[in-house]
């Protein structure tokens, strides 16, 4: 079993077994965060799904309002006029299919995201292998395979953050920073949370939501009350 240190017993201590109103659970989990850096505040939600089954699989995208407290850097590859745009949007690197290909074989991954235009795809699936563990690999249905190449970079700066349930039914995201008010976090929280039940699937039966829990990244998980965020 793994130790766990002092100042995680000394937080843990302060968060009881049982559900907190969401607005409660926000201010519990930014007052345990003990590290020395601004920490990532995350959800986690357990659903009632079974993602063996495709038409189960929960995924999609939300813009949170505030932002995630993180900068992301992103590579745009595209050609021609989109190239314009894309650096007008604020992409970091722009690319075209065979120069983003070349850098990525030679070991380069310095980024957070990278979106495409469709004409795009078929040099980047020579990289797939590489990319797709990463979760860098664009795709139409993450909105980075798009024909608007400024708008999906517009997003991913503004604070996109894209979810996908994993194998165990639980889907983990970023909603801000430690140093983020209550206010923002809540704001950012509730909107996470609306996205992922209006992506349902239909042949989801039963109780959709199970838990919601917050956390920071070395803090203790605090169980969110699900009336409290209109959880259906």
């Amino acid at each position: 079993m793994a130790h766990k240190g002092k100042k995680y017993r000394d937080a843990a201590a302060r968060v009881e077994r049982k559900p907190y109103p969401v607005d409660e659970a926000v201010k519990i989990v930014r007052e345990a965060a003990f590290a020395r850096f601004d920490e990532t505040v995350e959800v986690a939600m357990r659903l009632g799904v079974n993602p063996k089954h495709a038409d189960q699989m929960v995924r999609g995208t939300v813009v949170l309002p505030h932002g995630t407290g993180k900068k992301s850097t992103v590579l745009a590859v595209c050609e021609g006029a989109d190239q314009k745009a894309a650096e007008e949007a604020g992409a970091d690197f722009v690319m075209t299919g065979d120069e983003a290909v070349a850098k990525i074989q030679g070991g380069w991954l310095e980024i957070d995201a990278i979106v495409a235009t469709p004409d795009m795809m078929r040099g980047l699936s020579k990289v797939g292998r590489i990319l797709g563990p990463r979760g860098l690999m664009p795709n139409p249905k993450s909105g980075t395979v798009t024909k608007d190449i400024a708008a999906a970079i517009h997003d991913i700066k503004a604070g996109r953050v894209e979810f996908r349930v994993d194998k165990t039914a639980i889907i983990h995201a970023p909603v801000g920073k430690v140093s983020f008010s209550a206010d923002k976090l809540l704001e950012n929280t509730r909107s996470f949370v609306d996205a992922v039940q209006k992506a349902k699937p239909a042949a989801a039966k039963g109780r959709y939501v199970h838990t919601v829990y917050l956390c920071s990244t070395m803090g203790p998980g605090v169980q969110v009350d699900l009336v409290s965020l209109d959880v259906k």
